[in-house]
């Protein structure tokens, strides 16, 4: 009697090759769901920039030409807050230090070094690197020009002070809350929003503590909130120059 045949075993075909998505690392211009780019700038975005411009030009022209919006400026300067509240004063000398270039940007790079690291890429330096450098130059142009005094150094009562050797307007401190701490909410990613609420907090609080501690005036901190915010509405504009940076550092790392 003939045994019951059996049925063929399958034929060994091996593991499956890997295909290159499998090995390879995503590129920087490929791995976007974990650090997602500027998004392009929509309308909304393109006359909240216009607007922003527009309001920046008016304040460098009132204090230019000597409008009414010196008159404020003198007008907080003579009321001098650090003197008619002076218990405020070792409080907001502390607080405004996380104004000033350096602290802020040195805490700011700690934290993105740590994230570029989690995430092996360098955009998170790289966006806070050009956003610092566009604020450096545009501010620092008006500066110069402008050369105005702040009120602890005025000379003239009800004078715009300007063209005297000063570096008072914009606010640096002011201009420089603005783009590092918003610049730092947007990687933030996650808690975007909630981070957006406390830069725009921080960088108010900023500007009006240059105020009370009489080292600037009201429009150098007016004309500070515009500049920075106008770094951050430019963002999306410079995209291709922080996408192409980063691509060319990538390639030299690994060559």
């Amino acid at each position: 009697m003939q045994a019951p045949s059996t049925p063929a075993p399958f034929p060994n075909q091996g593991p499956e090759p890997l295909t290159t998505t499998h090995r390879e690392r995503p590129s920087p211009t490929q791995d976007h769901r974990r650090e997602p780019g500027w998004p392009p700038m929509s309308r909304r975005q393109a006359a909240l920039l216009a607007v922003t411009c527009v309001a920046y030009l008016l304040v460098v022209a009132g204090v230019l030409l000597n409008t009414a919006l010196v008159d404020l400026d003198w007008s907080v300067r003579l009321l001098r807050p650090y003197e008619r509240w002076p218990r405020l004063e070792p409080l907001l000398d502390t607080w405004v230090v996380a104004g000033q270039r350096g602290p802020s940007a040195i805490a700011a790079f700690v934290w993105l070094g740590w994230r570029a690291h989690r995430l092996g890429r360098l955009r998170p330096l790289l966006v806070m690197a050009v956003a610092l450098l566009l604020l450096n130059v545009t501010v620092g142009a008006v500066k110069i020009v402008t050369g105005r005094l702040g009120p602890h150094y005025a000379q003239y009562v009800g004078s715009p002070e300007l063209f005297s050797g000063g570096t008072i307007f914009p606010s640096g401190h002011t201009a420089n809350a603005v783009v590092t701490w918003g610049v730092l909410a947007y990687l933030a990613v996650r808690w975007r929003r909630t981070g957006a609420m406390i830069a725009a907090a921080t960088a108010c609080s900023i500007g009006l503590t240059t105020v009370y501690l009489g080292t600037h005036w009201v429009t150098d901190v007016l004309a500070g909130w515009a500049a920075g915010l106008l770094v951050l509405l430019s963002l999306p504009l410079l995209e291709p120059l922080v996408v192409a940076a980063e691509q060319r550092l990538v390639r030299r790392r690994v060559h």
